[in-house]
């Protein structure tokens, strides 16, 4: 596959992975976490983001739009009647109005990145895929990869490991770097709040750990739902069991999503959760540390 969708593209990132990266956020994820902070990448469509604060009730929108749907402030990003046709971001003149994914072919995507080399360069940087899910667009990361192996980008994949093994296992094998996210150990729990079972995401864990010589695990810490010292403690011990694994990344909890969810006519589901306190971030990677486990917070 020569072509997909992109949501973004972010440059001098320094979250995802080492050194300075560029980031590539894809379209669409197999889960629904209930604190994602890119819920413009959740649905495997173009979306239509609107930034209510910015809008100037100037209605052009309202001219431009060929179905006669739009209006200031966005009723219609609420329903299926838009096409996300882009005339009405085109139109607006405060860019209130944004439609996320834009379809790039490999070609383009690796011009983009390579804008940045010197960075890489300079700080032992490289691409990151992320999203979203990358392995929802599997056959187009796979070439995306090599291609970035044949520039000689350090490539990183950031994944939920929510995907058949074998697809998993293909892909990771083309990245330098596999950033995975564990979320929550309790099998009913991520149910809950992710919105699928963790038994294939743990699993392909387990195999990807076996044969990939460079894993980070990802853990979003979660107030209420996963920071309880009991609910650390079999974090810890878990990924101390998998052997291999070169860091642990602890990321808090924030609220970026909040905002995202409300411009996408979208309910977020945590409002109440604040972020959690420097000494709860300390004591979850002294846990990891007791298990041998080199924990970091954020990265």
């Amino acid at each position: 596959m020569t072509s997909g969708l992109v949501a973004n593209i972010q440059r001098y990132s320094l979250q995802d992975g080492p050194g300075i990266r560029t980031t590539v956020f894809l379209k669409g994820c197999p889960l629904d976490c209930w604190w994602c902070h890119n819920p413009e990448c959740r649905a495997p469509e173009r979306e239509l983001l609107i930034v209510e604060s910015r809008c100037a009730w100037c209605g052009e929108c309202v001219i431009a739009c060929p179905e006669g749907i739009a209006a200031p402030a966005g009723p219609e990003k609420q329903t299926d009647a838009c096409p996300r046709c882009g005339a009405c971001e085109a139109a607006c003149p405060t860019g209130a109005r944004q439609i996320v994914g834009a379809e790039m072919t490999v070609d383009q995507v690796v011009k983009e990145i390579a804008r940045d080399r010197v960075f890489f360069e300079e700080s032992s940087g490289g691409v990151t895929f992320s999203g979203g899910e990358p392995l929802a667009q599997a056959a187009f990361v796979e070439v995306l990869l090599a291609a970035c192996r044949s520039a000689g980008f350090h490539s990183a994949l950031d994944t939920c490991g929510f995907a058949p093994e074998e697809k998993l296992l293909r892909v990771a094998g083309m990245a330098d770097l596999v950033l995975f996210d564990v979320k929550i150990l309790d099998d009913a729990k991520h149910k809950q709040f992710t919105g699928v079972s963790n038994v294939v995401i743990l699993k392909n864990l387990r195999e990807l750990c076996r044969i990939h010589p460079n894993v980070w695990l990802r853990i979003p810490v979660i107030p209420q739902l996963n920071d309880s010292p009991e609910d650390l403690e079999a974090l810890a011990s878990f990924a101390a069991s998998l052997g291999g694994i070169r860091q642990v990344n602890l990321l808090p909890y924030h609220r970026t999503g909040m905002k995202k969810f409300e411009r996408l006519g979208r309910t977020y589901a945590l409002p109440d959760i604040v972020p959690p306190s420097a000494e709860v971030m300390e004591n979850a990677v002294q846990c990891f540390a007791g298990h041998g486990i080199q924990a970091r917070v954020g990265g």
